[in-house]
């Protein structure tokens, strides 16, 4: 119960005594680790940090009814590949995925145009477990060279269907 103010008591002996909490001055970024930018890590296997990178992968489900997958292609495997280029395409840019990021990832290899089977022998190879291997996920990812990443989906698009598609997504595509 507390006590009345004009009851004469200790400091001590008040039931709720009176603390005055100190004001916190102003927060910087100046600890170690902190990333200043959304590149500031580059390097094989490493990844490229991003916002809502997993929304990539919900983004990615609205497209399963129009892959054009071919005999060996695991459908799991390619919507998870693909969010996986998605989400490293939005990090370049320092947002969250979009729509535009999965057009991009799923034009780089055809999976939305009948490809060529060169194409189509090459993203076999390199989304062939990429589900359950997280070494061939970071394989996948870091064979796509940031020019290809930063182009729009229709010029992708454009350039697939000419047959640039191999240069685009990294060569021959990761070797797994």
């Amino acid at each position: 119960m507390t006590q009345p103010t004009f009851v004469p008591i200790t400091k001590a002996d008040q039931v709720r005594p009176a603390r005055h909490l100190h004001v916190p001055g102003p927060w910087t970024t100046n600890r170690p680790a902190e990333l200043r930018t959304p590149t500031a890590l580059r390097g094989p296997s490493v990844g490229t940090p991003g916002t809502d990178a997993g929304f990539a992968l919900r983004l990615a489900r609205r497209f399963a009814h129009d892959l054009r997958l071919t005999e060996g292609e695991s459908e799991h495997d390619v919507l998870l590949g693909a969010a996986l280029i998605a989400a490293r395409r939005a990090a370049l840019y320092g947002r969250a995925p979009s729509i535009y990021d999965l057009q991009v990832a799923f034009a780089l290899w055809g999976f939305l145009i009948d490809a060529p089977a060169e194409l189509v022998t090459a993203r076999r190879r390199a989304f062939a477990s990429v589900s359950h291997d997280y070494v061939a996920q970071r394989a996948l990812v870091d064979a796509i060279p940031d020019e290809s990443l930063r182009r729009s989906p229709a010029e992708v698009q454009a350039l697939v269907q000419s047959g640039e598609g191999l240069r685009l997504a990294g060569a021959a595509g990761p070797t797994t």
